[in-house]
């Protein structure tokens, strides 16, 4: 035990958790704590909004794979994290979320700045405290990094304002990390013998893939079974794209070659996956989860085994250490891989037509830059290292269709919380914390308006070269495409009026670039890539019916009725 102020007690708690960076907007109600930042060696990112402090925490998790911080004024500060934390909820991300509150003789009696912050986030955390008393400051502190990394999922630690000062005996040290195993020996069993007794086995990978750091993992067991492996929704990088027997992501825009293959699964290794409803929808008219198959579904959180879909076997484990123990029981069974040339032959058949589709589609003629041509040479030209983060929308979600990887932890997306806003703050994070890497943010008008705009200015301070690319085709699109195909071409809300992204860019000092054709998106992102400051690529695209996206929510719309004579006309 150690003398020192609850505030030294906290900063030093970070410091022994590895934290480095903490990101929020400078209140009076932890001053006393961010005073010590400087020579804790902490850097305090000061963003232009809450949520985005909140969102580049999530960015920095998720490319570290440790915890991370972010602080905000108690009330309206802390309110402002409800929505990112959220999002850092639904992608497993351990946030540590601090929210100093109103100070403790005034909590419940209507003060400046007063309403219980505890509420707001007991949904979407895994664990949250109020520190009831200073000399716990440390202690709770560690409990909620313990728990954000052994739940994969983010906390709060609440303190009210003037427990931030005294006097008090603390023991600071690192919380424990917990190593979670393969799982029980009797289950890994089984689930070799239905693996190698499979005829069409389809790994799906995962989210728990990446978090595992397995991606090579997943590649040797796919390797030795011979089974084809699709990405799960939204996580491009659970696989290696060059690997020949990746197919690509499913869900919503994804890859047609995925789903045709999983169709005919007799078997799915659900690897590092929660097999989340809005991730195994429907898409192009197709009906692909193959739901005569058997599924054994491994994840190290076990509330969501068995959950969204029926599972045959549900192994609670960490994706990376059971793919190497049933990788071992496979090599017992069957001691030489299973022979693959069909079956690589038919991916690679897949892919083909897969990708002679893409291409049909991009050189589709429209007024501007048709969406998918400029998204066929944006991957092309982003360097298979970067970190790509993507946000929500039309555009945004054919992304899903383009971006592989061949690392974990190089693609953020905003997965099923589905918050418009949330890719520039991630890329600060994630910019943070691979400062070599380039990083790129892909977001639609809409989205670039709630937070890249502002948070440019952030980039800038603080010398976070991040690019943006805003798919700028001055409306919501995909809110837009409902209205196309439900609602007779009635636009309410979904056109925007845009003003020039890239002169707004240039007056913050970044460097501003304006895009119109795919023929210019090579030298645009080479430029950027060589500018060493943040950018903003202002890509004026075609916004007509004809270019958007397959219906958004397909699952959640109907054709409208109207009953009162005033709205009948709706309908004819």
């Amino acid at each position: 035990m150690t003398q020192m102020t609850p505030s030294e007690a906290l900063v030093e708690t970070l410091v022994a958790e590895g934290v480095d960076t903490v990101f929020g907007i400078v209140g009076s109600a932890f001053m006393d704590a961010l005073d010590l930042f400087p020579a804790a060696g902490i850097r305090f990112v000061s963003v232009a909004h809450e949520q985005a402090a909140a969102h580049a925490a999530d960015g920095l998790a998720r490319v570290t794979g440790r915890p991370q911080v972010c602080i905000a004024q108690n009330g309206p500060g802390a309110a402002n994290f409800v929505s990112a934390i959220t999002a850092a909820y639904w992608a497993h991300s351990p946030v540590v979320a601090i929210t100093p509150e109103t100070g403790s003789l005034g909590i419940g009696t209507g003060g400046f700045q007063e309403l219980d912050q505890m509420p707001w986030f007991a949904a979407c955390t895994k664990y949250q405290v109020r520190v009831n008393d200073p000399r716990r400051m440390a202690e709770l502190a560690r409990r909620c990094f313990y728990i954000a990394m052994a739940e994969n999922g983010p906390t709060q630690l609440n303190i009210p304002r003037d427990y931030f000062y005294g006097e008090i005996d603390a023991a600071v040290y690192p919380s424990r990390r917990l190593r979670q195993g393969p799982g029980p020996e009797d289950d890994l069993k089984r689930a070799a013998e239905m693996l190698a007794q499979a005829k069409r086995p389809v790994i799906l990978s995962g989210g728990g893939v990446v978090m595992a750091d397995a991606v090579d993992a997943a590649a040797a067991l796919a390797d030795h079974l011979g089974a084809p492996v699709a990405n799960s929704y939204l996580h491009n990088d659970s696989f290696p794209v060059s690997h020949p027997l990746c197919l690509g992501p499913i869900g919503y825009c994804g890859s047609k070659a995925a789903m045709r293959v999983l169709a005919k699964a007799d078997l799915v290794l659900a690897l590092g996956c929660r097999l989340g409803p809005f991730g195994t929808l429907p898409q192009y008219d197709m009906e692909y989860w193959p739901s005569a198959a058997k599924v054994i579904q491994v994840d190290a959180d076990a509330r969501v085994l068995g959950l969204a879909k029926k599972v045959d076997l549900a192994i609670a484990a960490d994706a990376g250490e059971f793919a190497r123990r049933v990788l071992e029981m496979l090599r017992a069974i069957q001691p030489a891989p299973r022979p693959q040339e069909e079956i690589r032959a038919a991916v690679a058949r897949e892919r083909a037509a897969w990708q002679a589709e893409l291409d049909q589609w991009a050189e589709r003629p429209s007024r501007l830059m048709h969406p998918r041509a400029l998204l066929r040479e944006l991957a092309a030209a982003i360097p298979q290292q970067a970190v790509v983060t993507t946000d929500v929308g039309n555009t945004c979600s054919m992304c899903n269709s383009y971006f592989g990887f061949n690392e974990g932890r190089r693609y953020l997306a905003p997965l099923s919380w589905g918050n418009c806003g949330i890719a520039y703050g991630l890329a600060l994070g994630a910019k943070a914390g691979l400062p070599n890497l380039p990083v790129f943010a892909l977001q639609g008008d809409g989205a670039y308006g709630i937070s890249g705009l502002s948070e440019v200015m952030t980039a800038v301070r603080e010398e976070l070269p991040v690019i943006a690319v805003v798919f700028n085709n001055n409306q919501w699109g995909a809110e837009k495409k409902n209205q196309i195909d439900y609602y007779d071409n009635r636009f309410v809300g979904t056109n925007l009026a845009n003003p020039s992204f890239a002169k707004l860019a240039e007056d913050m000092g970044a460097l501003g670039i304006t895009l119109e054709s795919p023929q210019d998106v090579k030298e645009a992102v080479a430029a950027a890539l060589a500018a060493k400051r943040p950018v903003v690529i202002d890509a004026i695209i075609d916004g007509g019916a004809e270019v958007l996206a397959e219906p958004f929510r397909r699952d959640a719309l109907k054709p409208p009725k109207r009953f009162l004579d005033k709205y009948k006309h709706l309908n004819a």
